[in-house]
């Protein structure tokens, strides 16, 4: 095919020219820095690569082989961080951010629980995307659980995203807006999948608290 890639909407218009200019390595470098904490719109080069190959651009399967590798290598920087660095960056800093040793302890135990859930979840989730290796390496997460479930949240991740980037095609401006509120009401349903979570798991502590020291019901 000959034709120009159809013109992209938004956000995905402005990185077209590193598209353009970097192909697969954009998709890659951007996705692997992204999932360790990097500010770069990892998941708009994914759309826009993805839309590409639809036009005939770019190989899909190379595509999706580039982008589920990157993202599980660059969380699994972020959980090295995360593993030997995050705790003692958070004992001597933590307390200016509230992140007290009770807190990280909490949240470590809460992270035992449910980690895999919240690794296959945050994916989708802007802010859990980039942090998600880290908070699992400083709760000491086994690394195989995490690569698996890390693994797992990437494939449904640029599987979805793919998906929806490849058929839009030369839509993508009337499927654009529609791709944006999937996005949040995702989003919204996540942290609320999450906050329930953690609502449960504090009331457990609680009870349990209460029945150690008899003062429950």
């Amino acid at each position: 095919m000959t034709d120009a890639p159809p013109p992209l909407p938004g956000v995905l218009g402005d990185i077209a020219p590193i598209l353009d200019h970097w192909g697969y390595l954009a998709v890659g470098g951007l996705l692997f820095v992204e999932d360790f904490g990097v500010p770069v719109p990892g998941e708009t080069i994914l759309i826009a690569a993805s839309v590409y190959a639809g036009a005939g651009r770019l190989d899909m399967a190379v595509v999706i082989a580039v982008a589920v590798i990157a993202a599980v290598l660059g969380d699994n920087v972020g959980y090295a961080i995360g593993r030997f660095g995050g705790h003692r960056l958070v004992d001597r800093y933590g307390k200016y951010v509230l992140l007290t040793p009770a807190r990280v302890r909490k949240a470590e135990d809460f992270f035992k629980r449910h980690g895999g859930k919240i690794v296959t979840i945050a994916r989708f989730v802007d802010g859990l995307r980039q942090a998600n290796g880290i908070i699992a390496g400083m709760t000491l997460m086994p690394w195989p659980r995490f690569l698996a479930f890390n693994a797992l949240g990437a494939a449904l991740w640029v599987g979805t995203w793919s998906t929806v980037g490849y058929f839009a095609g030369r839509h993508l401006d009337t499927l654009y807006p529609q791709i944006q509120r999937y996005e949040l009401v995702l989003a919204a349903v996540a942290v609320a999948v999450i906050a329930f979570m953690v609502f449960r798991h504090l009331r457990r502590r609680r009870h349990a608290r209460q029945e150690d020291t008899g003062t429950g019901d």
